[in-house]
């Protein structure tokens, strides 16, 4: 049976989660979407939660602590309230830490995990977005062929964070007509990074476009096993992000509703924004529940791809609604950039498109 009250350990990791996004996070948000940069000492402080550590083994200099699905969508969340761009950030090494944990080998393990257990962070990535009209996972452009006993990468990939900066990035290219994924190292031959990407939202994040130039790699790099959960633990955690996002969004324009008077009374009372605010709220806790059911089953080791794809396509269409709400409630100072609606409506717009950009 599904239980909707987290244990002691995720309610704790919860608050304390919350509170950082709130109290740090938060007031430096707009910051960084206007300078395209997020401070390294924020990085720091969220590296020192153990947010990645956590789920390392204690054999490969991690806490060896839990690797829930359930517990990194509550976590999500909270990271999206404060600020999507910086959530992303701080979660990348997850791209390469989990699938490494769930489908490497031995050696790939000791030879990959030590590098994101220590004091301070280090940037993975991952390729899995790629520059063409209706893009699919399961039926990526970019191809692996085995040559000479190795594998050559070849194509495009865009939305690839910390591009330069990653120490790993997992590549994900077509190999005999199924999906394949590969730990390829920042040296490897035949990776370019091209340049960072000028997009919308999330403008504190550094997205860059990859050009995989006949990328050699040993048989090695290569991983083992069903990718369905890798994407379905993504889709998890996008979709808690979108929850974050919405729910920053809604909060703001009902307290905005509360405080701002039309014709002697405050507009939260008008019944048109009233019952806007009221579909806000209830599309939100529906996403919520979708996201948790998904992670309920990833956690029972059972097949959620159908509970995962459904929760981030609702998780998608909920959050541009409830951030586009927002904004009107507002009315002219939802256009403003005093006010972080127009910041969330942008950020927001970007999660029918994103794919693989986190990792629960």
């Amino acid at each position: 049976m599904i239980s909707f009250q987290p244990t002691e350990d995720q309610q704790l990791m919860r608050d304390t989660v919350s509170a950082f996004a709130c109290e740090q996070i938060r007031p430096i948000a707009r910051q960084a979407d206007e300078s395209g940069e997020i401070p390294a000492s924020i990085v720091d402080q969220a590296w020192e939660l153990g947010l990645i550590q956590s789920a390392i083994p204690e054999e490969y200099g991690g806490y060896g602590g839990d690797r829930s699905a359930v517990s990194s969508s509550l976590v999500c969340e909270e990271l999206g309230y404060g600020d999507l761009s910086i959530a992303l950030h701080v979660l990348v090494p997850r791209l390469v830490t989990y699938p490494v944990l769930e489908l490497g080998s031995d050696d790939q393990k000791k030879q990959v995990l030590p590098a994101y257990s220590g004091e301070k962070f280090v940037a993975g990535s991952a390729a899995v977005m790629e520059p063409a009209m209706g893009f699919d996972v399961n039926d990526l452009a970019a191809t692996a062929i085995r040559r000479n006993g190795d594998y050559v990468l070849s194509g495009s990939k865009c939305y690839v964070p910390l591009g330069p900066a990653a120490r790993h990035t997992v590549v994900y290219a077509r190999e005999d007509g199924a999906t394949a994924a590969f730990v390829v190292p920042s040296d490897a031959p035949g990776l370019e990074v091209v340049g960072r990407e000028r997009i919308m939202g999330i403008k504190g994040l550094a997205t860059y476009e990859v050009q995989l130039n006949d990328c050699r790699v040993p048989a090695s790099a290569r991983l083992r096993g069903d990718l369905a959960p890798i994407f379905n633990r993504s889709r998890v955690a996008l979709s808690s992000l979108a929850v974050g996002v919405a729910r920053a969004a809604f909060e703001y324009a009902r307290d905005y509703a509360k405080e701002r008077h039309a014709f002697g009374v405050a507009i939260a009372q008008k019944q048109a924004i009233a019952f806007m605010l009221a579909e806000m709220a209830i599309e939100i806790d529906a996403t919520r529940l979708l996201t948790w059911e998904a992670a309920w089953k990833l956690d029972r080791g059972e097949d959620a791809t159908r509970e995962a794809c459904l929760a981030k396509n609702y998780a998608a269409k909920m959050v541009l609604e409830v951030t586009d709400n927002a904004v009107q409630v507002l009315g002219g100072h939802g256009y403003i950039r005093d006010h972080m609606v127009e910041l969330w409506l942008r950020n927001g717009r970007g999660f029918a498109t994103f794919e693989g950009l986190a990792i629960a």
